[in-house]
């Protein structure tokens, strides 16, 4: 299957993002009423004369433009175009065993299971509201709508403490959620954990927009060879090339 193709998605994914404390839409309204506000500004400072304060206001809202246009063009359109460039150069034979750290909604993991005709794609979350309708019941419904239920299975519980035993998968990705995980500690024992169930010659796929130089020295000292770390582009930028993702690969050895 092309990297075309997996981008192309049938289910439905939401909206990434924190709304632990406050939900997505009233977010939504907060962001309209800052841009309305400064837009407001920034035209009566034209009309009245103000050169300075104009220019001022208008950098600040086409920064908050440009940010909120990035941001949804990567939640929505961005991270699956990225994540099928990377699955397509992954070169899966398509019978391993694959368990994606924080799945979601399915993102990620659906599109593995695609390219997986003879294995099988784990899914394992907290379904937290990091993402807008996050449940494993959604994720259910898009492996359905993306005809690979049959091959996909999805569990709760806590990437830090993997309810798997050693040597389970042939491949371990995430996408975008260690950087959840509160403190260095916490998220070093998830690249642990994630080494910890990983078959000797099996891979990582981590793709972050923090903490990835730290992925990458915790994974060499795990003792994973061909460690690489490398900039995902403007597709993922998360706001603007001030919020760049990285995505950090290793192997694990024989």
């Amino acid at each position: 299957m092309s990297e075309t193709d997996l981008s192309r998605r049938r289910g439905e994914y939401g909206f990434d993002g924190d709304f632990r404390l406050v939900p997505p839409f009233w977010q939504a309204v907060a962001v309209a009423a800052v841009f309305a506000v400064m837009a407001g500004f920034t035209v009566f400072d034209v009309v009245t004369g103000r050169a300075v304060p104009a220019v001022v206001g208008g950098v600040i809202v086409l920064w908050l433009a440009l940010t909120a246009v990035s941001f949804s063009y990567t939640t929505r359109t961005g991270k699956f175009q990225v994540w099928a460039r990377v699955l397509a150069e992954s070169g899966l034979r398509g019978d391993e065993d694959l368990l994606d750290l924080g799945c979601g909604r399915g993102a990620v993991l659906l599109a593995a299971a695609e390219l997986l005709t003879e294995g099988r794609a784990v899914g394992i979350d907290l379904w937290r509201p990091d993402q807008t309708g996050n449940a494993p019941e959604a994720t259910r419904r898009n492996a359905e709508l993306e005809g690979v239920a049959a091959r996909v299975s999805l569990h709760s519980g806590d990437i830090t403490r993997l309810p798997f035993e050693d040597a389970s998968y042939d491949v371990v990705v995430s996408s975008f959620v260690l950087h959840h995980i509160p403190g260095a500690a916490g998220r070093a024992r998830a690249i642990d954990e994630a080494v910890r169930v990983l078959r000797p010659g099996g891979r990582i796929l981590l793709a972050d927009l923090g903490h990835t130089r730290a992925y990458a020295a915790r994974l060499r000292a795990l003792g994973l060879t061909g460690v690489t770390r490398r900039n995902l582009g403007w597709r993922v930028w998360w706001g603007g090339p001030w919020f760049p993702s990285h995505l950090i690969t290793a192997t694990k050895a024989v």
